[in-house]
């Protein structure tokens, strides 16, 4: 089993959803999951890019991990589909979920993903997707241990 990373541009910064976002990595257990935040440039997207593309090459090594981007425009799943989609891919390859900075994702980023992942059609602010995402991934794992969270 592989490990995910979810790479956020910019920082959280806000304790009450700080305190959720905390609750739901104690319930994790597998796989890992880590969070590695990279600066903000002040929505200029070239740097941004840079920053997300040189964290995805400090985690990926000798590995050739999926590379999931957080976009609107990407796939929709309900939670049961997720959770079997995002477990066939840890079992055999790292995961790493990208969300981009106010302005979206540079050209950069987005020619490096593999796939394009919606959370809903609407759109959230980044931590709260953030958020969001962290939960999906604890319910995904809940649904594959027949844990009734999901209920």
């Amino acid at each position: 089993m592989k490990d995910l990373h979810l790479i956020v541009v910019g920082k959280l910064n806000d304790k009450n959803i700080e305190e959720l976002e905390r609750d739901y990595f104690k319930r994790l257990t597998s796989p890992k999951l880590t969070i590695h935040e990279v600066r903000a440039h002040s929505e200029d997207l070239n740097k941004e890019a840079k920053e997300v593309c040189s964290k995805i090459d400090d985690i990926s090594k000798n590995e050739h991990p999926v590379i999931v981007l957080l976009t609107e425009k990407g796939k929709q799943f309900e939670s049961r589909e997720f959770s079997k989609w995002l477990s066939a891919l840890y079992e055999t390859q790292a995961v790493i979920f990208i969300i981009g900075g106010a302005s979206g994702h540079g050209d950069a980023v987005i020619k490096r993903s593999n796939i394009k992942l919606s959370l809903s059609e609407f759109t959230y602010p980044h931590k709260l997707a953030r958020l969001l995402l962290v939960e999906q991934i604890y319910r995904a794992q809940t649904i594959v241990a027949n844990h009734p969270y999901n209920k």
